[in-house]
């Protein structure tokens, strides 16, 4: 599966390079831009899902970026900036922004806005099939096969998470922020008990799983061969 491509426009390197860290373990493909028309450029040639945008820009300032972005289509656009008068604020949803965070920010809570906003314009997903594994979104249900298994919501949340991105290794620190909340703070062994109790479930052979598997030292993917 894809990962959602995010575009981080900000000209202070080390903002950027934070910002972009945490986007990356978070599971987005992070490209960069230090200034507005090198924002528009990538733009223009990049399929974008999202773009986290800085209002003060060397060359073109975020704000002409943004109305740029509209003209060009619909690309959702999370503000970033130190300026946090309300009029600043204003102007920049009344020109189409879907959110706001000023300077300074938490990283953790930048990546949880852009995942609510990723999800408010993402199409609905009614189910998720991969590995002879079916998993029934809107009726909360999953089968393996043609049997019926039942899970308890964090498992179903767990296994929703690895399916939504079959192949891709997960940390446990990223399945504790996706399926717990990302204010959980919590052990990370917590995520491997519930892992074993999902494999008792949806695997054959749960000491050789074939569909959740161990990535030694980083965490676990969902292998849908």
């Amino acid at each position: 599966m894809r990962r959602d491509r995010v575009l981080v426009v900000e000209d202070e390197d080390a903002i950027r390079e934070l910002v972009a860290f945490h986007l990356e373990e978070a599971g987005h493909h992070v490209l960069h831009a230090t200034d507005g028309e090198q924002a528009i450029a990538v733009a223009r040639t990049e399929d974008l899902q999202l773009v986290v945008l800085d209002l003060m820009l060397p060359k073109m300032d975020g704000v002409a970026v943004l109305r740029e972005l509209r003209r060009m289509g619909r690309v959702p656009v999370i503000m970033l900036t130190a300026r946090t008068e309300e009029a600043d604020r204003v102007r920049g949803l009344e020109l189409g922004a879907d959110d706001y965070m000023g300077k300074p920010f938490s990283p953790r809570e930048l990546v949880a806005r852009v995942k609510a906003v990723l999800r408010r314009t993402e199409p609905p997903v009614d189910s998720l099939q991969a590995g002879g594994v079916l998993l029934d979104l809107t009726a909360h249900r999953c089968f393996v096969g043609d049997r019926e298994v039942s899970l308890t919501l964090t498992e179903f949340g767990l296994l929703q998470a690895l399916m939504e991105r079959p192949g891709q290794v997960l940390t446990r620190e990223l399945l504790l922020e996706k399926v717990w909340g990302y204010d959980f703070y919590g052990d990370a062994r917590t995520v491997d008990v519930h892992v074993r109790h999902l494999r008792e479930k949806v695997e054959e052979e749960p000491s050789q799983p074939r569909l959740v598997e161990t990535v030694r030292g980083v965490g676990y993917r969902f292998a849908s061969a």
